[in-house]
């Protein structure tokens, strides 16, 4: 790919221009796509209308740019997340009906916990979570549990930080995480009271594949006050479940 003026390549742009989309940020102009993606406003324009004509982005009516729908076919065809989500979601379920709270699977992303599903009821709690959203390793409880089976240098550039807080309780010296992730190995599951909001606990297990490799996080999100074991119980029956149809055999 050829550089720009200012050393960078086309592909580097095409991330940033894709890259200014998040969950609740999902219609821009044009003009705001460059302003966040640091990019002069004709080249803006310019990549933003080649990726109309490519199907990957798509213009409304008022001439705003939302992701397109060839994005998420080109994404998805061949995607393991795809397909562990599609085997997840009936454990997952079974996990909501029973327990009426929040059921979010997450996987690592680029030393975040990248959430592949949520699952809610009209009566559920609060939650931060969205379906394609992110939340810091250190801060979640789905996150402690990658970071936890996380390899040596993952979690070694999580510890030496910034270790950011989003709430008074949430884990931000190193010493003190580092002793969280023992106990997450230890116990199995991860419990993260207030770590995201005051009024939630996130309770979480790991899940493997077929080589016994952690791949994911099953979670769910309670209010404060309620009790930890009976969802605990449903999260590790639906994650056996999955790990036997993924092949995983103890």
């Amino acid at each position: 790919m050829a550089n720009s003026t200012s050393g960078d390549s086309v592909t580097d742009r095409l991330i940033r221009v894709l890259d200014t989309f998040t969950p609740i940020r999902t219609v821009q102009t044009a003009a705001e796509i460059g302003r966040r993606a640091g990019l002069p406003p004709s080249t803006a324009h310019r990549i933003v209308g080649e990726l109309v004509d490519a199907g990957l982005l798509e213009r409304d009516d008022d001439r705003r740019i939302r992701v397109g729908m060839r994005l998420w076919e080109l994404a998805t065809r061949s995607s393991h997340a795809l397909r562990l989500r599609q085997v997840a979601l009936p454990y997952m379920e079974r996990v909501q009906a029973r327990i009426r709270e929040h059921t979010q699977l997450a996987i690592l992303e680029q030393d975040e916990a990248l959430f592949l599903e949520r699952l809610s009821g009209p009566g559920s709690g609060s939650n931060v979570t969205r379906v394609a959203g992110r939340l810091p390793l250190h801060a979640s409880s789905s996150g402690l549990v990658l970071l936890a089976y996380g390899d040596h240098d993952l979690q070694e550039r999580v510890l030496s930080g910034p270790l950011g807080a989003l709430t008074d309780e949430t884990i931000t010296d190193a010493a003190t995480l580092r002793r969280k992730l023992a106990e997450v190995r230890s116990l199995g599951h991860a419990v993260a009271p207030g770590y995201i909001e005051s009024v939630s606990t996130g309770v979480a297990v790991p899940v493997r594949d077929e080589t016994g490799t952690v791949i994911a996080a099953l979670s769910s999100v309670l209010r404060r006050d309620d009790p930890v074991p009976p969802a605990l119980a449903e999260l590790r029956a639906a994650a056996r479940g999955i790990e036997n149809a993924l092949g995983y055999r103890v």
